[in-house]
């Protein structure tokens, strides 16, 4: 068969070609290794009783009770050749034939294979013959027994395994066939099932048979993989419609002040106009600047890992802070703390950390910067009304949004979610821990190597 013809069958019946032809093989190699053993044990079991006989007839000779005929099995010979080669005894067989042969003898018992009469036949037979002393002088005893008897029991094996074998490769054929048929239907019914299933259906999933075993483990983990590609779909939908969203608001701000100016050009106030419009642009491009970063974080852009100074890009940070904020910024338990990580992706960390705090505080934001445990460890809490516990687990959703008291973030909805990706991407993490602050806000913390893997 051709590597284009295999090709073109289908998996069942390559499977079922491979293991038949591998069955067939293994079962070959056991008939013939069953029938050469039946060979081997008929002929030492032949063996065995010839050299006993010889034995028997040297000690009959020996003793001057050597009978005149001799007794043998349905296809032995047996025969008593004396000194000078006249036969003294032998089986009914060959009665009056003359020496079966003449070869030289020892004590020990020897074999060899020729032909001898057996009545009115001649046959090949494998003697074992020896020399002993007797009355007469020194005798030789020859018993055979036919070759003919061992080629008859194996010839009768070869036969039943010449039918039984195919029997079985054909009958081992038909199962393999039969259960790859049960087990590969159902794999393609999970085929077509995922095939039918569209960008517009990602909600859709495989029925599972209840049976728990490698197919229903695979229609398990697709259901899985399924479900994983629906809530990708479905954020991206809403990151379309969020960014949509905050988008339309400027530009429609931009748009209804760029009217009125033209409709009434002697009555426009050119320097509001051009805050306004820069305001809006300022908004717009806050949220495209958001963008980017996430996007060069799921892309898995790579940073630049360095030492730096935690607690100093803290300070700097809270004191930029500081400008414009109506809150306490409370740098008091900010400590020596080294941490390697991109100097860029940690200052927007604390930045976006800190505004976060500070949009949602009543009065006071607590940052704490210390080592702990190889780790550099960041702390900002707030005593603002803190997330409400259906929001704990989607705090860092990109555009996820809570009740007007607190968004996460600031004013895109992403600022969590960057400083997550950010942190993540160092070799860090970023967490709201639970219980909150003491004072009822959020607290989250920053975790950062403190020197090189």
């Amino acid at each position: 068969m051709t590597a284009r013809a295999t090709r073109r069958m289908s998996l069942r019946a390559r499977a079922t070609a491979l293991g038949t032809l591998a069955f067939a093989v293994l079962l070959g190699v056991g008939a013939v290794l069953l029938v050469t053993t039946l060979e081997d044990r008929l002929t030492d079991a032949a063996d065995e009783v010839a050299r006993a006989r010889v034995a028997e007839l040297l000690d009959l000779a020996a003793s001057g009770d050597l009978p005149a005929t001799l007794r043998t099995g349905d296809n032995g010979v047996a025969q008593v050749v004396g000194p000078g080669g006249e036969v003294l005894a032998a089986s009914a067989n060959i009665t009056g034939r003359p020496a079966v042969a003449d070869l030289p003898a020892g004590a020990d018992p020897a074999t060899a294979t020729f032909e001898a009469p057996d009545d009115a036949e001649t046959e090949t037979y494998r003697f074992w013959y020896a020399a002993a002393p007797s009355p007469e002088g020194e005798v030789t005893a020859y018993v055979g027994d036919s070759l003919e008897s061992v080629g008859e029991a194996s010839a009768a094996l070869r036969g039943a395994l010449w039918i039984g074998v195919p029997l079985a490769v054909a009958v081992l054929g038909a199962v393999i066939w039969l259960l790859l048929g049960r087990a590969l239907g159902r794999l393609d019914r999970i085929r077509a099932e995922v095939d039918r299933i569209t960008e517009e259906s990602l909600d859709a999933r495989v029925s599972g048979d209840g049976v728990d075993d490698e197919v229903g483990r695979l229609a398990a983990t697709m259901n899985a993989m399924l479900a994983r590609l629906d809530a990708s779909a479905r954020r991206q939908r809403d990151l379309v419609a969020d960014v949509s969203h905050d988008l339309q608001s400027p530009l429609a701000a931009q748009r209804l002040a760029i009217e009125l100016a033209l409709a009434r050009p002697d009555a426009a106030d050119v320097e509001r106009l051009g805050a306004d419009l820069l305001a809006s642009t300022a908004d717009m491009e806050r949220l495209v600047g958001d963008l980017l970063v996430l996007a060069s974080v799921d892309a898995g852009v790579a940073h630049q890992p360095a030492l730096l100074d935690l607690d100093a890009l803290v300070l700097e940070e809270a004191a930029r802070a500081r400008v414009g904020a109506s809150v306490v910024v409370d740098t008091t338990g900010v400590s020596a703390a080294p941490a390697y990580a991109d100097p860029a992706d940690v200052r927007r960390i604390v930045r976006n950390l800190l505004t976060n705090a500070i949009t949602h505080a009543a009065t006071r934001v607590a940052v704490t910067v210390a080592v702990e445990d190889g780790w550099a460890r960041l702390d900002v809490a707030d005593d603002g009304p803190g997330i409400p516990a259906e929001h704990r687990e989607r705090v860092f959703d990109r555009f996820h949004r809570m009740d007007a008291s607190r968004r996460p973030g600031g004013g895109s909805g992403l600022g969590l979610a960057i400083a997550r990706g950010l942190a993540e991407r160092g070799g860090g993490r970023l967490d709201l821990l639970d219980p909150p602050a003491p004072a009822g806000g959020a607290h989250l913390r920053l975790l950062l190597p403190a020197a090189p893997a």
